[in-house]
C-alpha cells in the first residue's frame, strides 16, 4: 500500500467513517477535502470552486472535480507526508474517477470509492436520514431537499461506478450492509497491507 489514501465517493457512503478509522486505528493524518473546498468557496471565489454556481448537480460535480484533482496532485507531490508512515488519508466527495485517472494516478496514493448506486432515490433518502448527524450540513435540510438530493446522489454514484470500472479503480457499494462492507474494505485493503 502506498503512503497516502484517498477515500472518495458520495455523501453518507462511509467516507468519513473509514477515514476516521484509518486515522485513529492506524495513525493516518485525516484531511477533509470538503473543508478545503469550503475554504476555496469562501476565500477564493475567483477559482470557480463553488457548489452554488447555478449549475446542475452533475455539472457542479464535474467542475469542482476538474479543479480540485490537480490541487490534490500538488498536495501529494509536495511529499509533505511521505516521511510519515503512514501518511495522510484524504476524505473527498467531489472527485470523479476520470479526474483521478487524468491528474492523480501515479502519485504516492491509493484510492477507494464508496458509492450507493444500486438503490432507488427513496432508498437513498433513507440512507441519508440514517447516517446524517448534527455535524453534517444536510442534517438541517428539509426532507423535500434531501429527497431531491437523493436523486442526484444515485445518479452521481452510477457515474462513479461506471468510471471506476472503466479505469479499473476499486469501489465498494455501501447502500446495503454498510458496516459489513466497511469491515471487509478494512480487512482487504488495509489490514493485509499494514
Amino acid at each position: 500500500m502506498k503512503n497516502n489514501i484517498i477515500i472518495a465517493g458520495v455523501p453518507r457512503a462511509g467516507k468519513s467513517t473509514v477515514s476516521h478509522l484509518l486515522s485513529t486505528k492506524y495513525g493516518y493524518q485525516h484531511i477533509s477535502m470538503d473543508s478545503i473546498i469550503a475554504g476555496f468557496e469562501k476565500c477564493f471565489p475567483e477559482t470557480g470552486v463553488s457548489t452554488y454556481q447555478g449549475l446542475s448537480s452533475m455539472d457542479t460535480l464535474r467542475v469542482i472535480s476538474g479543479k480540485m484533482a490537480p490541487f490534490v496532485r500538488a498536495m501529494l507531490d509536495s511529499a509533505e507526508y511521505d516521511e510519515f508512515e503512514p501518511g495522510m488519508v484524504l476524505d473527498m466527495y467531489q472527485l470523479l474517477p476520470e479526474d483521478y485517472e487524468k491528474y492523480i494516478r501515479g502519485a504516492n496514493c491509493d484510492i477507494i470509492y464508496l458509492i450507493t448506486s444500486d438503490v432507488t432515490p427513496e432508498e437513498r433518502f433513507l440512507i441519508q436520514k440514517k447516517y446524517d448527524t448534527e455535524k453534517d450540513y444536510t442534517f438541517y435540510k428539509s426532507d423535500e431537499e434531501l429527497r431531491e438530493g437523493a436523486e442526484y446522489i444515485v445518479e452521481q454514484s452510477k457515474l462513479m461506478k461506471e468510471q471506476c470500472e472503466k479505469y479499473n479503480i476499486t469501489y465498494y457499494e455501501t447502500a446495503h450492509n454498510r458496516e459489513q462492507v466497511i469491515r471487509k474494505l478494512i480487512e482487504e485493503r488495509v489490514d493485509g497491507e499494514i
